[in-house]
C-alpha cells in the first residue's frame, strides 16, 4: 500500500495543522480564544449587534483596542460589519457601524446538534424499523450527489477526485488526495459529523456511496475514526468502474 503523508493530528478537541507553527492550534471553540476576543464575542452573543463605542464601554477597553480585535475576528470570518440603518439615540453624524456574529462565529459556542442527530436516527429506526433509517440515508446520499454531480461531470477521474476534496467544505484544508497503486486515497482528517458518526457509524455510508456514484468507481473506507485511526481514508479503486445510474445504496461491511 502506498504510504500516506500525515499533515495534521488531533489534540483534544483542537486540530494541529502541519502548515502552522508548532504548538499553534486551529481555534474551534470560543473558550480557546485570547481573553479580549473571547470577551467581544461573548458580548455580541449576549447583547446582539453592537458598535465599537458600546463594546469599548462595556468591556472597559479603548476604542482602538476593540477595533483591532474586531479586525482580527473579521479576518477569521466570525463577525461581520454593517452600517446601522437607525441612528443611536443622541448620536449625530455618519451612521455607526454595528458588528455581529456570523454563522461561523455562532458555531464557536456550544451546540448540541450531535445528540439530536443520534436521537433522530434512533427514533426513525425504532419507530419505523432499521430499513427506514437506511432509506433516509439513501435520500441524503441522493441529495449530496445531485448537489455535486454538475461539478464533476465530464472530468477525468483524477480531476473528479480533486474536486471532491471539497465534499464537505469549499477548499477544505483537512481533506487531501494521495496516490495509490490502483487509483487514489482521499484522506479526511476533520469529519464534520465526527461526534454523530462515532456513535452511529452507519452515517458514514452517505459519504462512501456518494463518492462511489460521483467518481464512477468503487470506493471503500480503509481507515476510520471509529477504529482509532485519527482519520478516515477512502480508497478510490480506479480499475473497478461502476454504473452510477444503476448503483444501489449499500452499507459498508
Amino acid at each position: 500500500m502506498t504510504k500516506l503523508r500525515t499533515g495534521r493530528i488531533f489534540v483534544g478537541s483542537a486540530v494541529v495543522s502541519g502548515n502552522r507553527p508548532e504548538g499553534e492550534t486551529t481555534i474551534i471553540t470560543v473558550d480557546q480564544l485570547p481573553d479580549s476576543r473571547r470577551a467581544i464575542l461573548l458580548a455580541l452573543k449576549r447583547e446582539g449587534p453592537s458598535t465599537i463605542a458600546r463594546l469599548a464601554a462595556g468591556l472597559q477597553l479603548t476604542g482602538e483596542a476593540v477595533r483591532q480585535q474586531l479586525l482580527q475576528l473579521q479576518r477569521e470570518g466570525w463577525i461581520e460589519a454593517k452600517i446601522a440603518r437607525e441612528q443611536e439615540r443622541g448620536r449625530t453624524g455618519r451612521p455607526a457601524t454595528r458588528y455581529s456574529l456570523t454563522e461561523a462565529g455562532d458555531h464557536l459556542f456550544p451546540k448540541n446538534y450531535d445528540l439530536l442527530n443520534v436521537v433522530v436516527l434512533d427514533a426513525i429506526a425504532g419507530e419505523l424499523g432499521p430499513e427506514a433509517a437506511v432509506r433516509v440515508l439513501r435520500r441524503v446520499t441522493d441529495e449530496r450527489v445531485s448537489a455535486a454531480e454538475g461539478q464533476v461531470r465530464g472530468r477525468s477521474l483524477e480531476e473528479r477526485v480533486n474536486v471532491l476534496k471539497s465534499l464537505y467544505f469549499e477548499s477544505d484544508p483537512y481533506m487531501d488526495v494521495e496516490p495509490a497503486s490502483d487509483g487514489f486515497y482521499l484522506v479526511e482528517r476533520n469529519c464534520p459529523y465526527y461526534n454523530t458518526a462515532m456513535r452511529r457509524p452507519i452515517l458514514c455510508n452517505v459519504s462512501i456511496n456518494a463518492l462511489t456514484r460521483l467518481l464512477g468507481v468503487r470506493v471503500e473506507r480503509e481507515q476510520r475514526f471509529q477504529n482509532g485511526d485519527g482519520r478516515c481514508v477512502f480508497h478510490v479503486h480506479a480499475d473497478q468502474a461502476i454504473d452510477a445510474s444503476a448503483w444501489e445504496f449499500r452499507l459498508e461491511e
